[in-house]
C-alpha cells in the first residue's frame, strides 16, 4: 500500500460514507436535511522519527505530555494525518449567523466528528489488514490525561496528542491568529490521523514558519462572537473554551461555533503569505 492508495482509499470512503450526509430524521430543521458535510479529504505524510515530533513536547507547543509515535505503535515508521475541508455549504451557513453557531456548523461538528473517526478507523483497519500495525491515537484510552491547569492549578483534562500539530508535521499547513490550522484548502474543516508501521516517504513540508500561511488579516478577530482573540495575543482557549459549553447547553449534545473559520481570508485557502 502506498500513499496513492491510500489517498484513493480515503476519497472513495468520503465520497460513499452515509454519515456525509444528513438525513431527515437526523436534521436540526427541514432546510438541512441533505446537507454533505465534507468534500474530498486531503492526505498528508511524515516520518515517525521526525524530530519535530520530539519538538512538540516542549512547553508553549503542545507540551511534555505529547506521546511521539512510537509510544502508540512500536516500530512506527509513518504518521498519516488528514484533513477533511467543509463543504460549502457547511461554510455558508455559519457565515450568514451573526453569534450562535448554524444548524449547518452545528452538524458538521458533531456529525463530521463521526465521519472523521470512522474514515480513521477505515485506514487504519486497511493497513492493519496488510499486516502493518496501525493505531488511531483519538481512539486509543491513552488519548486524553489528566493533569494540572498551569493557569490555576485545578484539574483538567487535555489530549497526549494534537491532530492540528501532528498535520503540521505532516506538512498539511501552518498555524493562524485562532490557533486554527490554515491548509491550501482553507481552515474550515477537522483533522485525523493515523500512526503506523508502513513505512511511506514523508511528504517535503511547503514552509518553514509555524505560521506561514497566516496573512495577520484580522478577520478571526472581527468575527469572533466573545472576543477570545485578538491581533497582539492571539486566542484565549478559555474564553472559547467557556461561550463552548454555552453553545453545548444551548444545543447538546450538538456544540461548536466555528466563527474564526468562516468569513475570513483563509476560510476555503491559503491566502498571501505576510
Amino acid at each position: 500500500m502506498d500513499k496513492n492508495m491510500l489517498r484513493e482509499l480515503a476519497a472513495s470512503f468520503v465520497a460513499q460514507a452515509p454519515g456525509n450526509v444528513i438525513t431527515d430524521k437526523s436534521a436540526i430543521n427541514r432546510e438541512v436535511a441533505g446537507l454533505r458535510l465534507f468534500s474530498e479529504p486531503v492526505l498528508g505524510f511524515a516520518s515517525a522519527k521526525d524530530p519535530v515530533f520530539s519538538r512538540l513536547q516542549d512547553e508553549g507547543i503542545v507540551g511534555p505530555h505529547f506521546a511521539t509515535p512510537d509510544s502508540w505503535v512500536q516500530g512506527a515508521r509513518s504518521v498519516i494525518s488528514f484533513f477533511l475541508p467543509f463543504s460549502e455549504t457547511v461554510r455558508s451557513g455559519n457565515a450568514s449567523v451573526a453569534y450562535w453557531p448554524s444548524a449547518e456548523w452545528l452538524h458538521a461538528r458533531y456529525e463530521g466528528q463521526m465521519l472523521v473517526n470512522a474514515l480513521a478507523a477505515h485506514i487504519c483497519e486497511s493497513l492493519k489488514s496488510q499486516g502493518y500495525e496501525s493505531l488511531v491515537p483519538s481512539s486509543d484510552v491513552r488519548f486524553f490525561s489528566r493533569g494540572k491547569s498551569s493557569a490555576d492549578e485545578v484539574p483538567a483534562f487535555t489530549s497526549n496528542w494534537s491532530e492540528r500539530h501532528v498535520a503540521y508535521v505532516c506538512g498539511l499547513g501552518t498555524f493562524g491568529l485562532s490557533k486554527g490550522l490554515i491548509t491550501r484548502h482553507g481552515v474550515a474543516g477537522r483533522f485525523g490521523s493515523v500512526v503506523t508501521a508502513l513505512e511511506l516517504e514523508p511528504d517535503t513540508r511547503p514552509y518553514t514558519r509555524y505560521d506561514e500561511y497566516c496573512s495577520l488579516c484580522g478577520d478571526c478577530v472581527v468575527n469572533c462572537p466573545v472576543g477570545a482573540i485578538t491581533l497582539e495575543a492571539g486566542k484565549d482557549h478559555l474564553i472559547c473554551s467557556e461561550f463552548l459549553d454555552e453553545v453545548r447547553a444551548r444545543f447538546s449534545p450538538r456544540y461548536g461555533c466555528g466563527k474564526c473559520q468562516v468569513g475570513v481570508a483563509c476560510e476555503s485557502a491559503a491566502p498571501p503569505r505576510h
